[in-house]
């Protein structure tokens, strides 16, 4: 059985990752199963987006609508509690926000690095670090890495700014490295929380709705998944993929 690891840049549009200038990214497509017309869901916000990710109901069924969070009046298990006591999961990320995707004590291993303490760039890079160590020395079934840095840049210089663009290269050159070192034992799935206009996301404007949904790793079949794809897709397809079942108030489907 594959395991697998999921990474996401955060505000990462699909059209940026076309146009960041790095030269794998055609060659990460050409070997993967992918859409660059998924859709996330609104508001488009990151935490209210990554609660939908790991959770697979819309914000209406969880209730975060914002970047604070409040427990679920009705909860509803995500991937971690899912995998619970049947595969081994971890998490690695630079914003604190995340550290509530899972109920308390439904994950072995979980690594906050501070971008306050390293700054966003060196987080960045730390996360991937951390990652590959991880990986290597724990090989937990499943593994959620996080960077923040896009986002963050995107604020501060502007979406398909020359700046964004720079920290998404680098961001796919971190990808690059992991794979090449991961890809004999892990599949690995990159997906973006929301993209961006201008300073700001949250709308339901294309630009801050559409992302990208790639698939990678041995025994994925390549090619543009054509039907249309949800951000709520992603636990099941990860489910899947590691042979556990989803929870019955998933509304996503397995993409493989």
């Amino acid at each position: 059985m594959k395991k697998v690891n999921l990474i996401l840049l955060d505000g990462m549009r699909p059209d940026a990752l076309l146009q960041c200038g790095n030269p794998y990214v055609q060659e990460l497509l050409a070997t993967s199963a992918y859409s660059l017309c998924a859709r996330t869901v609104f508001p488009s916000i990151t935490l209210p987006c990554h609660m939908s990710l790991f959770h697979s109901v819309e914000p209406g069924r969880h209730g975060i609508t914002n970047n604070i969070y409040t427990p679920q009046v009705r909860p509803v298990n995500g991937i971690m509690e899912q995998l619970h006591g049947k595969r081994s999961t971890a998490m690695v990320y630079n914003w604190d926000e995340l550290r509530d995707l899972y109920r308390p004590g439904k994950s072995e291993f979980s690594l906050y690095i501070s971008q306050y303490e390293y700054g966003l760039e060196q987080s960045h890079h730390e996360v991937f670090a951390a990652t590959e160590k991880l990986l290597r020395e724990k090989a937990p079934d499943f593994c959620f890495t996080y960077s923040g840095w896009t986002d963050e840049q995107a604020h501060k210089s502007g979406w398909m700014s020359e700046e964004y663009l720079h920290a998404l290269d680098v961001g796919v050159s971190s990808i690059r490295h992991l794979i090449e070192q991961t890809k004999d034992s892990y599949i690995t799935i990159l997906v973006a929380d929301h993209g961006g206009h201008d300073r700001t996301h949250g709308t339901m404007m294309d630009e801050d709705m559409l992302i990208p949904v790639v698939i990678h790793g041995e025994g994925v079949c390549p090619g543009e998944i054509t039907e249309p794809v949800s951000i709520l897709d992603i636990a099941p397809t990860i489910i899947k993929l590691l042979e556990c079942e989803p929870a019955e108030e998933w509304e996503g489907r397995a993409l493989l």
